[in-house]
């Protein structure tokens, strides 16, 4: 599968933040998105997501040579402050929504297999998830992405709540899982995108750029972004 990003247009009044982007992803893949601060990114997701109304241009999904335009099923997002229904434990809130997506999943587990899937421990199956740490709510929110089937997964600085080992936990999840989806995975830590992600892509002064990995160490490749976000184009 490909998520094709076609002259895409974003603005805020005046100002252009999205700037003409013709870029595909593809299925089998981790990217890594980076850029300054108020680049876009967040902006890039809500507009993929249909959460923000674009100005121009198109999404498109390609699968077994036809094309089709992208639905809100094909997009799971994981924002990086998390919501869910805190007046709700864990699983009464997983139960909820396997009830709502049955139909949807395709191949179904029971609650606790999921939640042993994500490393949920059996204590905190049954507390309010007002009561989770942020953490937890991401581990949650993740989740229910996951089982639902969406083939691109939008995940906006998941990794930053969590401690050490959870966050080497999730990485490994992605790795798992990164064969039947489409990742693009948002992040301001450059460390944490070269070790994690397949595809480093910069978003800067309006549009996308795929950073050429070929030959470039992991220190050259760091070098490379920089000198993009700085403007330095000899870099």
């Amino acid at each position: 599968m490909k998520l094709k990003i076609i002259n895409l247009q974003k603005n805020f009044e005046s100002k252009e933040v999205l700037k003409d982007i013709t870029f595909t992803f593809e299925t089998g893949k981790i990217y890594g998105l980076l850029g300054k601060n108020g680049a876009g990114k967040t902006t890039l997701f809500n507009c993929i997501d249909e959460d923000l109304p674009i100005d121009g241009g198109s999404f498109v999904i390609e699968e077994d040579g036809a094309e089709r335009n992208a639905s809100p099923d094909d997009i799971g997002y994981v924002l990086s402050t998390p919501a869910v229904p805190e007046f709700l434990t864990g699983r009464e809130f997983l139960k909820f929504f396997l009830d709502i997506n049955g139909s949807k999943i395709k191949e179904p587990k029971t609650i606790d297999e999921y939640f042993t899937f994500m490393d949920i421990e059996e204590a905190d199956r049954d507390k309010l998830m007002k009561d989770y740490s942020h953490g937890m709510k991401n581990k949650m929110q993740m989740l229910v992405n996951i089982i639902g089937s969406a083939g691109i997964l939008l995940l906006d600085e998941p990794l930053t709540s969590f401690d050490v080992l959870v966050a080497e936990q999730m990485k490994d999840l992605l790795r798992q899982i990164k064969s039947d989806h489409i990742i693009i995975f948002s992040t301001h830590i450059m460390d944490l995108a070269v070790s994690l992600c397949d595809e480093i892509v910069i978003l800067n002064n309006g549009v996308l750029e795929e950073i050429d990995k070929t030959n470039l160490t992991e220190s050259g490749l760091k070098e490379r972004v920089i000198g993009i976000l700085k403007g330095e184009d000899n870099v």
